[in-house]
């Protein structure tokens, strides 16, 4: 007799192995950040006690005395292993717990950040994908021409300039000299555009290096070349064949962009004041509140999963290759 499951047909596609793959990936990333990041806080120099309670009363307010009162409050004084088991604990029960300084409800004020964090990372996305996809299209058209050689000067000088320091020039140049554009804020559509293309500067250039070299080795292929002798105009042979093969690549390069996003968000949320997890993290470590820290590191990294999960299924819903297969039990 056979069992129950024979002759059953479980799908096996893209999609759902890069979803299980991830979850796992997933998982594994939680714990380590969250056991990194308590170590790394735990070594810190200065008193951790001291350094929260100078976050909630000032650094003239601190005394040993209420700083010990900060650390008996907060059990600090408790053995290292039991606060990370505790964390870890209510991590997976999606308890956030509080914020040592400020007292508010963790997960509540992760949920702005976050949200805050995804708006710069979604527009600045936009704004390098579509410029250097753009100028990458059209340099292809003629290798070694002129917009080829001007989009490789652009290319160079848009990877050698660090973030910060294009935002400070963006800032000078548009915020104090020309007065056009908020240097530092949040709530107006303005208070985005220059944090937004401070990082889409760099990115920019490196989809247009991607995209131009693409395009060229696509246009190049045998496919294509045999699309053009069956007589298909160019344009049909441009949309249906090049640019739906440069786009697999470019999609599956969004992944290489993202460790670089979420690199730049740090500086560049601090740099504009912008209230992110970036600017969240850097004021969390200078007051030791711990639980804030993991929950932003776990978010950062966690972003970094989803947006490469996003990637590969984009990726799998372009490619032109088979996208199903099945198991038979």
């Amino acid at each position: 007799m056979e069992p129950p499951t024979a002759g059953l047909r479980i799908p096996s596609g893209p999609a759902a192995r890069i979803l299980r793959r991830r979850t796992v990936q997933a998982v594994a990333v939680v714990l380590l950040v969250s056991t990194a990041c308590f170590v790394i806080v735990q070594n810190l120099p200065g008193d951790i006690a001291f350094r929260i309670a100078a976050g909630r009363y000032g650094y003239d307010q601190v005394t040993a005395v209420s700083a010990d009162s900060v650390r008996a409050e907060l059990g600090l004084d408790r053995p290292l292993w039991q606060q990370l088991f505790d964390w870890l604990t209510d991590l997976f029960t999606f308890n956030l717990g509080t914020s040592l300084v400020t007292g508010g409800d963790v997960a509540g004020e992760l949920a702005f950040y976050l949200s805050s964090s995804i708006q710069l990372a979604v527009v600045a996305l936009a704004i390098a994908f579509v410029t250097g996809a753009t100028a990458g299209t059209l340099a292809a058209g003629r290798p070694g021409g002129a917009l080829d050689r001007i989009t490789n000067l652009w290319v160079s000088g848009a990877r050698a300039l660090p973030p910060f320091l294009l935002g400070l020039v963006l800032i000078l140049v548009f915020s104090v000299h020309l007065g056009v554009l908020p240097a530092a804020g949040h709530g107006e559509a303005t208070n985005i555009v220059l944090p937004a293309v401070t990082l889409a500067v760099g990115l920019s250039g490196l989809f247009a290096r991607v995209t131009r070299d693409t395009v060229v080795q696509v246009r190049e292929s045998g496919y294509v070349h045999f699309a053009q002798t069956k007589g298909l105009s160019g344009r049909v042979v441009f949309f249906r064949h090049i640019l739906r093969n440069t786009g697999v690549t470019l999609i599956a390069y969004l992944g290489v962009q993202v460790l670089i996003l979420i690199e730049g968000v740090v500086i560049v949320e601090s740099l504009f004041a912008w209230p992110g997890l970036g600017h969240a993290l850097v004021h969390a470590i200078f007051w030791r509140d711990i639980p804030m820290i993991q929950a932003t590191a776990v978010a950062l990294a966690l972003l970094v999963v989803v947006l490469n999960t996003a990637v590969d299924l984009g990726s799998a819903a372009i490619d032109p290759r088979p996208r199903r297969r099945e198991v038979v039990l």
